[in-house]
């Protein structure tokens, strides 16, 4: 199925339309790209996850994750999984981020095609939406959610930041909680070389740092901390309105924590809660 199709002409093909491409049929098409979805029982006006495959992965795979993915569906979101481009050399699938870097797509001009296609197509809430990934989906969130801040409703960047030399700013202010692991060393919190020092990961406490000039926060430290059995959240409350910083560490490596999916859907929709 390709094209755009509306709310109302989705309501009147049904779950024909919806098998045309969820899940493990066919992808859904838009100019340059792909993606795969999977849907809650009620998708109309649905908020949903745009969620960006680490490198080598596909928005199919993605959707295998039934962890996330079935929490996701459990409290009425869909999920919406990107499909990255191939990339020269061993690195597979992945998203063109680094602006520095020579790209052979417009990936956030993809996203906002997808997330566009994928709202009317099945009748998703376009505003509650949240754009998330992983390791270098991750980065890709975060390089989108600095460009173009007021594409998505919030910024869920998990393993993956930005890649130096960070932005020195950013186009405004953000809801974002970034996700790392402690013991990360695929992408350490203070980043690392590759290609022999041609390219280096960024340095995600200076991530945090463009992020608190951005949302115009008070305070260096954040203004709350947070510690469960599992997450170390730290907070900044004092910063412009409507923005939201939070930084969630988790005593892991590179990886998607346990827990993840419901922790950033309780804080997104504490935030939605407050408006």
């Amino acid at each position: 199925m390709r094209g755009w199709l509306t709310a109302a002409a989705f309501a009147a093909f049904g779950t024909s339309l919806q098998a045309a491409c969820t899940e493990q049929a066919d992808a859904c098409v838009v100019t340059t790209g792909t993606y795969h979805i999977a849907l809650p029982d009620t998708p109309d006006k649905a908020p949903a996850i745009l969620w960006l495959h680490g490198a080598g992965g596909t928005g199919a795979g993605a959707l295998r994750n039934r962890g996330m993915v079935d929490t996701l569906i459990a409290r009425g979101y869909a999920v919406i999984g990107a499909n990255g481009q191939d990339r020269p050399g061993r690195f597979g699938t992945g998203w063109y981020f680094h602006p520095d870097r020579p790209k052979n797509r417009d990936d956030i001009a993809y996203l906002a095609s997808v997330a566009d296609d994928a709202a009317a197509r099945f009748g998703l809430d376009r505003s509650a939406m949240i754009l998330a990934g992983f390791s270098v989906g991750g980065s890709m969130t975060s390089y989108l959610a600095c460009a173009e801040p007021d594409m998505f409703a919030a910024y869920a960047p998990v393993g993956g930041s930005f890649w130096k030399p960070e932005p020195a700013a950013c186009n405004g202010p953000v809801r974002l909680m970034q996700t790392h692991g402690w013991k990360d060393q695929t992408v350490p919190l203070e980043g690392r070389p590759l290609g022999g020092g041609r390219i280096y990961q960024g340095d995600v406490w200076q991530a945090m740092q463009v992020w608190r000039a951005e949302n115009a926060c008070d305070m260096l430290r954040p203004d709350t901390f947070t510690m469960t059995d599992r997450f170390w959240r730290r907070k900044w409350e004092d910063c412009m309105p409507g923005t939201a910083l939070e930084f969630a560490l988790h005593p892991g490596g590179h990886g998607i924590p346990r827990g993840w999916t419901a922790m950033t859907l309780d804080w997104f929709e504490g935030l939605e809660a407050e408006e």
